[in-house]
């Protein structure tokens, strides 16, 4: 990990991450989650405010960048919530099999390199009927605008962690065997077109 990606790019990701129409599609979806919850990518705990306690057994978070687990305690400290962290990331989950009710993933799956495998282990871990919660942005159905996110995202990619502008969520899903059970999408408000086309819902294994 370089200088850029130890210091200034964990607070990048979080002011990017909390804008007000971002932090409104996190309250969308997470009251969803129950029972043990693995949340890939928790970050800096963004989406910690946001979870039903009384549905709540635990929550696990997969976060790689150590630098964000400070903020994501003092969050959950502040929430009154149990958190246990994992610095690892999301193709290797130390977890046994069947052993999660549900997986949120917010703003995380642009970002992961690998992501058929990471795919894998959330198919491998979760319960035969957990349910993966998610909110992503994504490839816009809009051929104008998803030239210019095909243009730009070799360059965007190298300055944001790996984030993709141009991933097809919901046909990522379904190649890696989950069912989507329901599916939202829309531009967000007060957002470039290019970064801000929203995929949202919750998925089922096959």
């Amino acid at each position: 990990m370089n200088f850029y990606e130890k210091y200034f790019l964990p607070p990048l990701i979080h002011w990017t991450c909390s804008t007000k129409p971002i932090m409104y599609q996190r309250k969308k979806v997470i009251p969803m989650a129950k029972g043990t919850v693995l949340e890939i990518g928790i970050g800096t705990g963004l989406n910690l405010p946001f979870y039903n306690s009384n549905k709540i057994n635990k929550i696990i978070g997969l976060e790689p960048s150590k630098q964000m687990h400070i903020k994501a305690k003092e969050v959950a400290k502040s929430n009154n919530i149990s958190l246990e962290l994992i610095d690892l990331y999301a193709e290797d989950i130390p977890l046994e099999e069947n052993s999660v009710d549900t997986i949120v993933i917010t703003y995380t799956l642009c970002s992961i390199h690998e992501t058929d495998n990471a795919l894998k282990e959330f198919y491998r871990v979760l319960k035969s009927d957990g349910t993966l919660i998610f909110c992503e942005h994504g490839q816009s159905p809009d051929e104008n605008i998803l030239n210019w996110q095909n243009r730009i995202n070799p360059y965007w990619r190298k300055v944001a962690g790996g984030c993709n502008l141009n991933k097809n969520i919901p046909e990522i899903l379904k190649q890696n065997k989950f069912q989507i059970e329901n599916l939202e999408t829309m531009y967000l408000p007060s957002t470039p077109k290019i970064f801000g086309f929203n995929y949202w819902g919750s998925a089922t294994l096959i």
